[in-house]
């Protein structure tokens, strides 16, 4: 590994290292046809990211807690037992995990998804001894406030230095969770929110893993 190298390497999940996007909206399509209501907006790429619990209150587009739960048991139902299995790794992104470990790095996960179906997707794309950590919100209770105060834990609890470590994201949220705690970060713009990287000029951008891979001082691969 080079001397420069961040030794630990944190990602997001959702538009970064995996293409969600189709099975998490076809199932909030489910969870809204299942309660038999229209949700109060498109049900299309914009929603991928947020948490859940803020995305449903989105799309009801009013203050119904008995909906509210309705909704998210609808969700979870569909999502957890089936809907997870149409996820798929961005190409290059087995590559990517692979070289990094070869290199020595310590990879971890925080993210907005719930923790249950994150580590069902990780075992499913056989990354289950990828990451040294996995932190999601949801992980404790009550539940953590945002991406920030979880980067913060993560760090603390995992004894990662901000100097020996950088965040990759997808989305300007991931950029500013990272920033908040002293974090170098990486926009990933072949997910979804392609213009994160224009809101500080201090954030770089990677187009492919393999630019990615370059910019973190990897090895090449044989």
């Amino acid at each position: 590994m080079p001397a420069s190298a961040p030794a630990h390497v944190l990602f997001d999940l959702d538009g970064t290292l995996i293409d969600s996007a189709p099975a998490i909206l076809a199932s909030y399509r489910a969870a809204f046809a299942d309660c038999g209501i229209e949700p109060t907006c498109a049900i299309d790429q914009r929603l991928i990211g947020p948490p859940l619990n803020e995305t449903l209150r989105l799309l009801m587009g009013r203050d119904d807690e008995a909906l509210f739960e309705r909704l998210a048991q609808a969700f979870k139902q569909r999502y957890d037992t089936t809907g997870y299995r149409q996820t798929v790794a961005y190409a290059g992104v087995d590559a990517l995990l692979a070289q990094l470990r070869a290199d020595g790095r310590k990879l971890h996960i925080a993210t907005n998804k719930r923790l249950h179906p994150t580590r069902l997707i990780l075992e499913q794309l056989g990354w289950d001894d990828h990451f040294a950590s996995v932190y999601a919100l949801d992980m404790v209770t009550p539940r953590l406030a945002d991406k920030a105060t979880m980067l913060g834990r993560q760090l603390v609890e995992q004894g990662v230095a901000c100097g020996a470590a950088i965040y990759i994201g997808d989305r300007a949220e991931d950029g500013v969770a990272a920033t908040a705690n002293g974090l170098a970060f990486i926009a990933a713009t072949w997910g979804y929110d392609s213009g994160a990287v224009t809101l500080n000029p201090a954030w770089i951008a990677a187009d492919t893993p393999s630019t990615l891979l370059r910019l973190l001082g990897a090895s090449c691969p044989d």
